[in-house]
């Protein structure tokens, strides 16, 4: 009797198991790595890669057949390198995992290209790596939830769904070294039936390869990660070793204190003081400053411009590598004893400040001007009228602006600066006008315009016991639309006018003046004449009067205007 009972049990046991296998199967789907894989790559291609089929069949007339040839054996060649990429890292215990982290790095990439025109290559990357808490939420707005349930989320209900099928070691490496030549002939004769066409565009073009999606960011991401690596197990190489006060420190007999605005993706094209038909610097306008009216940013994003502007060789001899491995203009003027202070409204000083002085206007959080991780950036000027009041020697404070930073524009000025109307008032700038948002990102300027003019007015309070000084420059320009373009951050060799022409504007004391003998007519006209972020270096040195080898006179904004007192 017991041995009956058991054999029943055993029998509901096996037959549970052989339904639960059949319920298995019904909701799975057998495939093999190699399967999965190749339409990974398919989808990829179809779906991630819109920017990077635009660009290059641009000049191509599309009525033309070979340019649709051109585009197929372009889309063959996509699928098969990233198959082939894929198929050396992957296993049938990998694959699922990896694949499903890209399936949502991919469609957010894509999302972002598209709606903005952006190119990740190392430099946005490492904006991206960079970026604080607050600017990713402004980022992540309610128009990137359809991409990502169409390219992300339908893809993997379908991965979960797979059932990778297992086969003996053997047989599994036959079939994948056997995969990977198909892949690496497939992307050699694709390759070759488009080398000329395809060779000519890289190299005209070399951008474009940023576009292919998605070894675009993960080569870039690795590019920062490696670069990353290399700098932290290198100390910064000290520069201006040599840097000495000049001659008029010893024969001063009032503090001077200078301070420099980095204002954030403020463009040149909206800026009032530049001719903009709209009133966007009217504080300023009623001031007596000088503004530089063709100024070059270094870079199309903070991570390249800041750097880049505090060094001695910034644009015109462009090496990344040596600027972020160096020290800093600020390193030079405080080891000649110039009074160094870096305040910070945005994602930090980019190491130019490293091992300064320093402090953040969020951490200060003066009363009403901070909200959701942001401050607006009259939190800069917070204690400056005690600064002042306690000067001494040669001071230079350093004020980092969040400025007319995006998507958010409207999150940077308070209602009342809210001049310009309609203006958008959303985070993703796919729901508004390009009127909205022009008219956002003018209030924004107007804001500036404010804070900057009450900066000047702290100064001028002060002016019976300090000379002082100010310079501001933004650090790149914005794109608004233009050409369907958004934000910024595209490759300096393509980018547009808009992200690239900042403004830029100096303002100086009477007491200044009269100790340098600048000459406020000679420094108008060389205003009117071509400048950029190579300036600041050696404009900053002589203005400081800090003597060192590192000044070159022919990058000094004042050096042709400046007559030494006797």
């Amino acid at each position: 009797m017991s041995g009956m009972l058991l054999n029943f049990r055993l029998a509901r046991v096996t037959r549970g198991a052989a339904n639960d296998r059949q319920r298995r199967s019904r909701f799975t789907i057998p495939a093999s790595v190699e399967g999965v894989l190749l339409v990974a790559s398919v989808f990829w291609a179809l779906t991630a890669n819109r920017s990077f089929f635009s660009a290059a069949v641009q000049d191509r007339p599309l009525s033309d057949v070979h340019t649709w040839g051109f585009a197929l054996a372009l889309g063959v060649l996509l699928v098969a390198v990233h198959f082939l990429l894929l198929a050396l890292v992957t296993n049938r215990w990998t694959v699922k995992p990896l694949l499903a982290v890209l399936i949502v790095a991919t469609a957010i990439a894509a999302h972002f290209m598209q709606s903005y025109g952006v190119y990740l290559d190392p430099s946005m990357l490492r904006n991206v790596v960079r970026t604080d808490v607050a600017e990713a939420r402004e980022l992540v707005s309610w128009g990137l939830l359809p991409p990502l349930a169409v390219y992300a989320a339908l893809p993997l209900i379908l991965l979960w769904r797979v059932d990778i099928v297992r086969r003996p070691w053997p047989r599994a490496f036959v079939i994948r070294a056997v995969a990977v030549l198909l892949a690496a002939a497939t992307a050699a004769v694709a390759l070759l039936l488009v080398f000329q066409p395809l060779s000519s565009m890289m190299r005209k073009h070399k951008e474009v390869r940023y576009l292919i999606t998605p070894a675009n960011y993960l080569w870039s991401l690795a590019s920062v990660a490696g670069s990353d690596a290399r700098g932290a197990t290198l100390a910064r190489q000290p520069i201006g070793l040599d840097a000495v006060p000049g001659a008029s420190w010893a024969t001063r007999s009032r503090p001077l204190f200078v301070v420099v605005v980095v204002g954030e993706t403020a463009r040149a094209a909206n800026w009032g003081l530049n001719g903009y038909q709209r009133p966007t610097t009217p504080e300023l306008a009623a001031l007596p400053l000088i503004s530089f009216q063709q100024v070059t940013s270094c870079g199309t994003n903070t991570e390249v411009s800041v750097p880049c502007m505090f060094a001695p060789v910034g644009r015109r001899n462009y090496d990344a590598a040596r600027i972020n491995a160096s020290e800093s203009l600020l390193h030079v003027l405080a080891r000649a004893g110039v009074g160094v202070h870096w305040r910070d409204n945005q994602s930090g000083c980019k190491a130019v400040c490293q091992g300064l002085p320093t402090d953040s206007v969020i951490a200060l959080d003066p009363p009403g001007l901070c909200a959701a991780g942001r401050c607006l950036d009259a939190g800069l000027l917070h204690g400056l009228d005690e600064r002042l009041a306690q000067a001494a020697g040669t001071q230079l404070l350093v004020l980092h602006q969040i400025g007319n930073h995006g998507p958010s524009y409207f999150r940077r000025y308070p209602a009342e600066y809210g001049r310009f109307t309609p203006a958008c008032e959303n985070d993703d700038l796919g729901r508004c006008t390009r009127e909205e948002i022009v008219n956002a990102f003018d209030n924004a300027l107007l804001y500036t315009d404010h804070v900057l003019a009450s900066l000047i007015g702290k100064l001028q309070a002060h002016a019976d016991r300090i000379d002082a000084a100010v310079v501001y420059v933004s650090d790149h320009g914005e794109s608004l639309g233009e050409n369907n373009l958004y934000l910024h951050g595209i490759p300096y060799a393509i980018a547009p006018s808009e992200q690239t022409s900042v403004p830029m504007f100096v303002w100086l004391s009477a007491g200044l003046r009269n100790s340098t003998g600048i000459d406020l007519a000679c420094l108008q006209q060389r205003a009117q004449q071509p400048a950029s972020h190579d300036h600041l270096f050696h404009s900053l040195l002589g203005l400081l009067d800090v003597r060192t080898a590192l000044y070159e006179a022919d990058w000094d904004l004042f050096a042709g205007c400046r007559a030494r007192p006797a």
